[in-house]
């Protein structure tokens, strides 16, 4: 898990830096001192939890904000304050939390532990952006994927859904939870799988996906597992 840290203040970012890896030691935890590097940074690599202060000189932590909207993923978003005032202001960006810097102590720990707490419920379903909606499917729900140039198909037992992103990220994400590469330019869920040919697989709604040449191997025998076992 990766954690970003921005406030001006450097003092206010060592101490919770600090503060966050005790709190989640398995962790990353990053710094920026402003607005601009911290969206270098997000555009890069991308990060699972940005702790952002408000009240910054240049770029605030409300224009940071503004700028979360085009990244691929978005970061559960903290807000940190020394002016509560402000708090109000940042409702439009719907943020996952405030913190206080009066009160990091009894704050900082219990907002880190719901915002891990809600990503793992989040684990077991599948959030995308298409050209008129944000959705999101139950894993369940998803019999496969299909690469389509610099986009992807995901299919449900009822339709299909266009979204722009890349097979690998994906796999990536969801190669945990029962998703198997078992082509270049497919990735299905192994729950989803009725019959294991020589060359393809079928699944529960009729479709038949091919396995590639180099993928074909692993794929079966990951599958195989699956069905004997599930």
């Amino acid at each position: 898990m990766q954690v970003f840290l921005c406030d001006d203040e450097p003092e206010i970012i060592s101490v919770l830096t600090e503060r966050v890896r005790k709190i989640l030691p398995e962790s990353k935890a990053y710094g920026f001192t402003d607005g601009i590097s911290l969206l270098k940074a997000l555009q890069k690599k991308g990060c699972d939890i940005l702790l952002l202060d408000i009240d910054m000189p240049e770029m605030s932590g409300l224009d940071v904000a503004k700028c979360l909207g085009e990244l691929r993923v978005k970061p559960f978003l903290i807000f940190v304050t020394s002016h509560d005032e402000l708090v109000y202001d940042s409702f439009h960006y719907h943020p996952f939390g405030f913190i206080r810097k009066s009160h990091l102590e009894e704050e900082l720990e219990k907002v880190l532990k719901d915002c891990c707490l809600e990503m793992a419920n989040q684990e077991k379903h599948f959030y995308f952006h298409t050209a008129s909606a944000d959705l999101r499917l139950d894993l369940q729900e998803i019999l496969y994927f299909e690469a389509d140039g610099n986009y992807l198909k995901v299919f449900t037992k009822e339709t299909c859904y266009r979204f722009r992103e890349t097979l690998m990220s994906v796999e990536n994400a969801l190669s945990v939870d029962g998703f198997v590469r078992v082509h270049k330019g497919f990735l299905i869920n192994q729950a989803a799988v009725r019959m294991i040919g020589q060359g393809d697989v079928e699944l529960i709604n009729g479709s038949h996906v091919p396995f590639g040449r180099m993928y074909l191997e692993s794929a079966k025998k990951r599958l195989k597992r699956y069905l004997v076992y599930c």
